[in-house]
């Protein structure tokens, strides 16, 4: 079995993720630092068409009237991201990306109650949460597997917040986050590291035609049978002769 390492640095997975979060704090520093500024307002309003960015912004903003809003989403950003950097480091960066915009864009567009406005991290939370899941099933990988099951069973109450339980809560934003991320790992199933290959599969790949093993053990045990089968007549060969002589003799008697 041929092994290799696909995965990115450790460095990366740690830098990355600590810049975003510093990102979201100071945002929420300066909606304290302005009161005169409504920051909620550069979220994303549903159906509004005119402004979209919300779509852009809507991950940075949270409610500057509850610290457990940004607290709650910064934990499982920083876990997620250096997950997703870390074993998908070739396409983190589209998959963040795609989950980013797609998560504010399905809340524009699906999203009812024009009245309000959805701002937090959630929704790509749940957008890295799905594809890491998803894509840890779906991959013969062990190590990706294992992080499948992480994502289970630290985040797997996150499921719940897919259905409209609480009237504060963009369960919108969850649900399309969660399906964008369902739906990205089955785009990206070839990009990423892939399961090692065995010796076989490589020679295979290559037009390399495997050698018939069967057909050569079942050459040697015809060989080997037919072998003890002439040993065998050889030995009872002389003593069919006696017998014949002994028959003659006693014939001519």
């Amino acid at each position: 079995m041929i092994r290799q390492n696909q995965f990115g640095s450790s460095l990366e997975a740690i830098v990355y993720p600590a810049l975003l979060l510093v990102v979201m704090w100071l945002v929420f520093w300066a909606d304290h630092l302005f009161p005169g500024i409504d920051f909620y307002k550069f979220g994303v309003k549903p159906q509004d068409f005119k402004d979209f960015k919300g779509v852009f912004l809507m991950p940075l903003i949270h409610s500057k009237r509850e610290i457990g809003h940004i607290v709650n989403n910064s934990f499982p950003t920083a876990v997620l991201l250096a997950a997703l950097i870390f074993y998908y480091r070739d396409i983190a960066f589209r998959v963040f990306s795609i989950s980013w915009i797609g998560t504010g864009l399905g809340v524009l567009v699906f999203a009812s109650d024009a009245n309000s406005y959805h701002i937090g991290m959630s929704g790509v939370v749940y957008a890295l949460a799905g594809f890491l899941f998803t894509s840890g099933v779906i991959r013969r990988h062990r190590s990706l597997q294992g992080i499948s099951l992480f994502v289970a069973f630290v985040y797997g109450s996150m499921i719940w917040g897919v259905f409209p339980t609480d009237a504060h809560v963009s369960w919108e934003g969850h649900l399309a986050g969660m399906v964008m991320g369902v739906t990205l790992a089955f785009i990206y199933r070839k990009f990423g590291p892939q399961p090692p290959k065995y010796m076989y599969e490589i020679e295979r790949d290559l037009g390399i035609e495997p050698p018939d093993l069967e057909g050569e053990w079942n050459e040697k045990v015809r060989i080997e049978t037919e072998r003890l089968a002439e040993l065998k007549r050889q030995k009872e060969e002389p003593r069919v002769i006696y017998d014949y002589i002994e028959k003659v003799k006693n014939d001519t008697k």
